[in-house]
């Protein structure tokens, strides 16, 4: 009975393997989505499963909700990737298209390279991540720019009070990256290239849905945008494609 017992209790560890891998309950189920790269094959290899699925979810649900007015058109911006990577893309959702990709900058007080801290208070510099929708064109101090609200409350709901747009810049650059390692930075906002900036802004504004991200608790801790469990939790980030 004692050797039945034993031979039972082997055949269940070879079944299930205990290990830090396979026993991690702090899965998210966005981890490995890598199937949303069959839909949109343009981005496979540019842009976290992930961020790409999640950044999906949210603007259906904002368009549901009535937070989006404008129909197929979705940015996303990925701060786990480095200021010398392209990592602004704008997709049309509908076709399952990449229209755009560009560099962007952000904030000073963020980071250098990668972005790594983000806030939403006045006079930080940072950036600010979650949920935006795009508004109207200006011409401000640093001419053509795009006003964007903060759609989640805690995370980005100061961004029309802190004057976080887009906007063209001379920090944004393959040039400022040859000399500097890095792209320059800004006060906050999602500063955009001068050679790309005024095309961005024409392909997104009025309405559409942009998604900033990264795999922080400065995010993840305060979104009630996802399921409340996927909020609190602390994501892990994937591999690129």
């Amino acid at each position: 009975m004692i050797r039945l017992m034993t031979v039972f209790a082997l055949l269940i560890l070879l079944a299930f393997p205990i290990n830090s891998h396979s026993m991690s309950f702090d899965i998210n189920p966005f981890e490995k989505n890598s199937s949303v790269f069959s839909r949109f094959p343009e981005l496979s290899g540019r842009i976290s499963s992930k961020v790409l699925a999640m950044a999906i979810e949210g603007y259906r649900t904002l368009k549901e909700q009535g937070k989006v007015s404008r129909d197929g058109i979705l940015t996303v911006i990925d701060f786990n990737r480095p200021s010398v990577d392209e990592r602004l893309f704008v997709i049309d959702v509908n076709r399952g298209q990449l229209l755009y990709s560009a560099l962007v900058a952000h904030g000073r007080n963020s980071g250098d390279n990668y972005a790594e801290s983000f806030s939403n208070v006045p006079g930080s510099f940072q950036s600010s991540l979650g949920f935006y929708t795009t508004g109207e064109t200006y011409d401000g101090k640093n001419g053509y720019s795009l006003r964007l609200q903060g759609l989640e409350s805690g995370i980005n709901d100061n961004a029309e009070s802190r004057s976080i747009v887009i906007h063209g810049a001379n920090y944004v650059s393959y040039d400022f990256i040859r000399r500097h390692g890095r792209l320059g930075r800004s006060e906050g906002c999602p500063a955009l290239s001068l050679d790309t900036f005024q095309q961005v802004i024409d392909l997104i504004k009025g309405g559409s849905c942009l998604f900033i991200y990264h795999d922080g608790r400065d995010y993840a801790s305060k979104s009630t945008l996802f399921a409340p469990d996927l909020a609190r939790r602390q994501p892990v980030s994937d591999q690129f494609s």
